[in-house]
């Protein structure tokens, strides 16, 4: 989720492939994905990095060199599975949703450009990364559908609140009694009333 990497390219990554890639000392992952033969190039945001470095030190990680512990793709999601059912999630995870989840929530929808989601990914055309963008368009219009739904409902809300203040005044209007022209006989029957 947090560097767009397919499973096949991330079980491979070996300290190789982590180099200072500026002036300010910030890691970048660089490696050549196995499905297309393109080099990517991906600044590590921090979140990534904590990973990486929580399994520095792994044994099993010290052993193949690697810098994640090596899993098959079906393990991966076997675990994902057990993970969502523990939660309560009832989508059917995959390791693969990790390269959507960047390119959408994490990428595109933070207002990185297309262009650059493309070149992290490692897309040969930018067509590839723009059916993330056409995920992104069907939230987008999920999200205002709901906002729209909620206006409507406090559009609905305030109709209502209006014909009650609107009954009130009919009452009060309806009830008003001018005093002054009754009787005494009338007054007292009146305050007998209120009293009651």
């Amino acid at each position: 989720c947090y560097t767009g990497i397919s499973f096949v390219d991330i079980k491979n990554l070996t300290n190789k492939n982590v180099w200072i890639g500026d002036d300010e000392g910030n890691k970048w992952i660089t490696t050549v994905r196995q499905k297309t033969n393109t080099k990517i190039k991906i600044p590590l945001l921090f979140r990534a990095e904590q990973i990486l470095n929580k399994y520095e030190r792994h044994p099993v990680t010290q052993v193949s060199g690697t810098l994640l512990p090596s899993i098959t793709n079906e393990k991966a999601n076997l675990y994902l599975k057990e993970i969502a059912t523990e939660v309560g999630i009832e989508k059917n995870l995959t390791f693969h949703m990790a390269r959507h989840t960047f390119a959408t929530t994490v990428a595109l929808s933070n207002g990185m450009p297309i262009e650059t989601v493309s070149k992290i990914l490692g897309h040969s055309k930018i067509t590839t990364t723009q059916i993330y963008a056409r995920v992104m368009d069907h939230k987008i219009k999920s999200d205002m559908d709901a906002v729209q739904k909620r206006l409507n409902e406090k559009a609905r809300q305030l109709e209502e609140e209006k014909e009650l203040i609107h009954l009130r005044e009919k009452i009060i209007a309806a009830e008003k009694i001018n005093y002054s022209l009754m009787t005494k006989e009338e007054l007292l029957k009146r305050l007998n009333v209120l009293n009651e």
